[in-house]
């Protein structure tokens, strides 16, 4: 009965503390990323005034945060599929997701929900 008692105890008192680390993580995330997201996220990268590269179906853009600090990185990264004749449609071999990330300091780029 004791052992039982015991064993009750620990179990709560774990589930307790994982339950106050994932809040806290939660937070913490909430707190360090700034996200936008949306269902069809459209990035176009420029050089000068031309369009040099355009990711297509992002859900995600989110900017890079440190992992030692909370300080934000001078970079955004997500997800999407590369329009690699930039005509603005996917076609074919245009369907897998691709990771990319590019500089706030450098690359001009617009961001935009697709109609």
């Amino acid at each position: 009965m004791f052992n039982k008692t015991i064993l009750a105890a620990f179990v709560a008192t774990g589930a307790l503390v994982l339950t106050a680390c994932t809040q806290e993580s939660q937070n913490k995330l909430g707190r360090s990323l700034q996200n936008w997201t949306g269902t069809n996220g459209v990035l176009e990268v420029y050089s000068g005034n031309q369009v040099v590269r355009r990711f297509m179906k992002i859900d995600k853009l989110s900017t890079a945060t440190g992992t030692s600090r909370d300080v934000d990185r001078p970079y955004r990264f997500g997800y999407g599929i590369m329009d690699e004749n930039l005509d603005g449609e996917l076609g074919d071999g245009e369907d897998e997701k691709v990771y990319f990330e590019f500089s706030d300091y450098s690359t001009p780029y617009i961001f935009f929900e697709k109609p």
